[in-house]
């Protein structure tokens, strides 16, 4: 019988497709349960589009392929519209099958159907950059994923930046939101989030502007709501009330003992004073208090971002993985499929 191919969408998919989705080993730990993605892919997303393609042999997934594109109603389309995000999984024993490849017909379409122009891919396994370096795409950005085993960790030095940071800035304040974000505050706070996020090294990469709105906010929080998870925020007020500095960390009741580090700014202006070590030790102290459960904080870096890089290492933080995310021109594509018959 030959393959089926066809394209996976959630909202319509069959309990016998969704066991197929369930049953494929692209996911990574910790693991999001069954119920959990359902709701998550379900849910309809007004600022981005997902597709989703999937190849059946045997009544199990041997491929799959994830397009995501920002959609038109986002604040980010301007800037972005000319973007792909890509994912793709092979098992190991399908691999060396062309059946990456074969997905090239179909990624050339809906970046046609979109009118986008650029593709991005990351990968951390091997068998994936060499996949990428055949497709003949450009690697980007280097990031690395990082855990903190808080057993482990120097309290003391932790305390110490705490005290300092308030110390260095003495008219300075930290502010605490544990949970979600206030209502009152939230448009302030969006806009100090965006402008901090787009300082944010992205290397070589091809990219567009970051935007965070109220909207979006309230979109993102739904949907952890749907899990009960977690979100607190740790920020910097100067004398003025500006907004200097910012992290967050996401809890999810099902990731038993960790806790995601989220992102971390320091406004370039306010550079040089120890927020950084600040709010990142204010945070530490949060999770101590708020999940004392917790065994293991991960976080993601730019491999270029010295600064921040030296303040995990300096915590604890041990690499777990470097990714590398790599960009290919839609015209390239094309002529990589038309080579590859």
């Amino acid at each position: 019988m030959p393959d089926e191919v066809m394209e996976f969408v959630p909202a319509r998919a069959t309990p016998e497709q969704w066991a197929q989705w369930h049953d494929a080993s692209w996911r990574d730990e910790p693991y999001q349960p069954d119920p959990l993605e359902e709701a998550e892919l379900t849910r309809p997303d007004p600022f981005s589009i997902n597709l989703r393609f999937v190849r059946i042999r045997g009544g199990d997934i041997v491929t799959a392929l994830n397009i995501n594109a920002t959609a038109p109603e986002s604040p980010e389309y301007a800037s972005n519209r000319h973007l792909v995000y890509l994912s793709s999984f092979v098992p190991p024993e399908e691999r060396r099958r062309r059946l990456a490849a074969g997905w090239l017909p179909t990624l050339i379409e809906r970046m046609d159907g979109l009118g986008a122009t650029v593709a991005t891919m990351t990968t951390h396994e091997e068998p994936g950059h060499a996949f990428l370096r055949w497709l003949g795409a450009d690697s980007r950005y280097a990031e690395r994923q990082s855990r903190l085993d808080l057993r482990t960790l120097d309290w003391t030095m932790v305390d110490r930046w705490a005290r300092e940071g308030q110390e260095r800035s003495p008219d300075a304040r930290l502010e605490f939101h544990l949970h979600r974000l206030p209502e009152e505050k939230l448009a302030e706070i969006t806009s100090a989030s965006t402008r901090l996020l787009n300082t944010m090294p992205f290397e070589e990469m091809d990219h567009g502007d970051i935007a965070f709105t109220p909207e979006m906010y309230h979109e993102w929080s739904a949907r952890m709501d749907v899990s009960s998870s977690e979100h607190h925020t740790v920020l910097v007020r100067e004398p003025d009330g500006s907004v200097s500095a910012v992290t967050d960390v996401l809890k999810h009741p099902h990731e038993e003992g960790y806790v995601r580090q989220m992102f971390t700014g320091v406004d370039p202006a306010a550079r040089g004073r120890g927020l950084g070590k600040w709010i990142k030790a204010a945070m530490l102290q949060c999770v101590r208090e708020t999940h004392p459960e917790t065994v293991y904080v991960t976080t993601e870096n730019a491999g270029s971002n010295a600064a921040m890089l030296d303040i995990n290492v300096r915590l604890g933080f041990r690499p777990l993985r470097e990714s590398v995310t790599y960009q290919i021109g839609r015209d390239e594509l094309a002529r990589r499929a038309a080579a590859a018959g």
